[in-house]
């Protein structure tokens, strides 16, 4: 048969008259291929993918059957051969009398999925030698060389195509060019991002496999996938789209997760505030709520239950929290959806879930976004942190840290009281996520100042204190966090003026002990985390 016949010409539809089927994830292989077998489709495998058809009693043809040619060195040789790339690569009516002169049958798919190499190098125990065995070769060949010839040739490289290519050949009796080219859009995604995988864990050998494994490669490939377009960027006539991580797609408790279940699209700003307001809250084991403004938390409570959690954290900055981002760690029930939707106006709320009761309040704000997350890890996952710069990337390991009680070391005369060690940490984490400059007072677990994205670190100090003072709030016996070390002690002089009681922060300066004097001086508990939060 040539291909020219395989065209169900009045529909413009490929029929499948031939398929070729090598994958390493065999995960519903079996049901598919019967599925082309009881549509009349000859089916020609490879090794282990032939013996699986057999078991389960799926007639097939082996591919060194098909080629004549033996599968050679344990398998790194079966599919490379003529027979099974013109085969593949044969265009209707330019190529047939070359298929015929050499006795080539035409493939009309190829499902092939690769080598597990991704999976293999993620093992901490996994050699260079280990990698190299699971580089594959035969698979990305048939792949590209089926993609290039979309036209005549379908290409499946996923599992989850398979249904949907499966109803459409029992439906349609064919695939029409659309499918065809989508499913190469996807062969092509699939064989970039398994090279730039390959090409990234052997640029952290670059000096040799058995040197010293390097933290970064010398060139650097990444493929996102695109969630969804964007209503537009920081401002609206940047345009924008939102891509998520292929390597954290199964992770729950993440923006790039999360299930938007009302509301109208997100913008770029709305993106990035739901991420900061979601990764500060998952930092609290209390009931807790953050508040977020353009990227920075203006308030954040802990308390028994999600409503005094939002309530106090509303008081902290009730000017700022308008249009704001609300996160909370527990889910949402009806009460606290009616109080905030009386109390404010509000750009997105997500929670791990939200009741059916909350989601009819909800409806009848058809504005507010939604975001459903599920269910929040107690610790962050490690993740590369990019930002771009014109003309470059940087690229570092994202700050996950979430600190605890054995991080810190007390520095000052005065040991810091219980509650007020329990502030502490609870302002430490809160000044993660403000922007440097960072300082954050707190007391009884709630945020009652914040000072952020000041270029002096004492002005980010008065700046929260004067908020602390427009909203009426009780400073004195509250504690205060900053982000990096003290530079001077103008910024301890600040706080206890206005009665603060504890400080924590990195330490580190060249002026630690003025600083500490001054703590001394004011009868201040100060504390070391040790560690430097800056957020640019």
């Amino acid at each position: 048969m040539t291909r020219q016949t395989q065209w169900v010409n009045d529909l413009q539809k490929l029929s499948i008259c031939r398929a070729l089927i090598s994958v390493s994830d065999k995960s519903g292989i079996v049901d598919f291929s019967r599925r082309l077998a009881q549509l009349g489709v000859e089916i020609i495998s490879t090794g282990n993918t032939f013996a699986l058809l057999q078991e389960h009693n799926i007639a097939a043809i082996e591919v060194a059957e098909h080629t004549g040619f033996p599968e050679i060195m344990g398998g790194r040789v079966k599919t490379l051969h003529p027979k099974i790339h013109a085969g593949i690569l044969a265009r209707p009516g330019i190529d047939n009398a070359t298929l015929a002169s050499h006795d080539i049958a035409p493939v009309d798919m190829v499902v092939v999925n690769l080598y597990p190499f991704e999976q293999t190098v993620k093992d901490a125990t996994c050699t260079v030698d280990d990698a190299v065995e699971n580089v594959d070769i035969g698979g990305p060949a048939m792949i590209r060389a089926a993609a290039k010839n979309h036209a005549s040739t379908a290409v499946l490289t996923d599992p989850a195509q398979y249904e949907r290519i499966a109803c459409q050949l029992e439906s349609e009796g064919g695939l029409d060019s659309n499918s065809l080219f989508q499913l190469a859009v996807q062969a092509f995604e699939r064989t970039a991002a398994y090279d730039a995988a390959i090409a990234n864990h052997f640029g952290l050998f670059a000096d040799g496999p058995t040197a010293k494994k390097q933290a970064y490669p010398q060139r650097l490939s990444m493929q996102w996938v695109k969630a969804t377009d964007l209503r537009y960027g920081e401002n609206p006539h940047q345009s924008a789209a939102f891509y998520v991580d292929q390597d954290q797609s199964a992770q729950t408790g993440s923006v790039a997760n999360a299930r938007m279940v009302q509301g109208k699209p997100l913008s770029y700003n709305n993106v990035v505030d739901a991420d900061t307001a979601l990764e500060c809250v998952k930092q609290f084991v209390e009931p807790t709520c953050v508040i977020v403004k353009h990227a920075n938390p203006c308030g954040v409570a802990s308390a028994e239950n999600c409503l005094d959690a939002y309530s106090l954290a509303y008081m902290t900055d009730p000017t700022s929290a308008f249009g704001g981002i609300v996160a909370f760690n527990r889910p949402l029930d009806e009460v606290v959806t009616k109080t905030i939707l009386d109390r404010q106006f509000v750009e997105v709320i997500i929670a791990p879930a939200v009741t059916s009761a909350s989601m009819e309040l909800i409806k009848a704000k058809p504005n507010v976004r939604v975001l459903v997350c599920g269910d929040m890890p107690l610790t962050r996952n490690p993740f590369v942190d990019m930002r771009r710069i014109n003309g470059g990337l940087l690229v570092q390991d994202a700050d996950t840290t979430v600190p605890c009680m054995d991080d810190v070391t007390v520095v000052s005369e005065r040991v810091p009281q219980e509650n007020e060690m329990k502030d502490l940490l609870f302002a430490w984490k809160v000044g993660i996520f403000v922007k440097s400059n960072a300082i954050v007072f707190c007391k009884n677990s709630q945020t009652v100042g914040v000072g952020a994205g000041q270029m002096s670190r004492v002005y980010s100090a008065r700046i929260a204190a004067l908020k602390a003072a427009d909203e009426g709030l009780e400073i004195g016996g509250s504690v205060m966090a900053s982000d990096a070390f003290f530079p001077f002690r103008d910024s301890i002089d600040t706080a206890a003026a206005v009665g603060v009681t504890a400080v924590i922060q990195p330490g580190g300066s060249m002026r630690d002990e003025e600083v500490i004097r001054a703590a001394n001086e004011c009868g201040m508990a100060m504390v070391f985390a040790g560690t430097r939060h800056f957020r640019h």
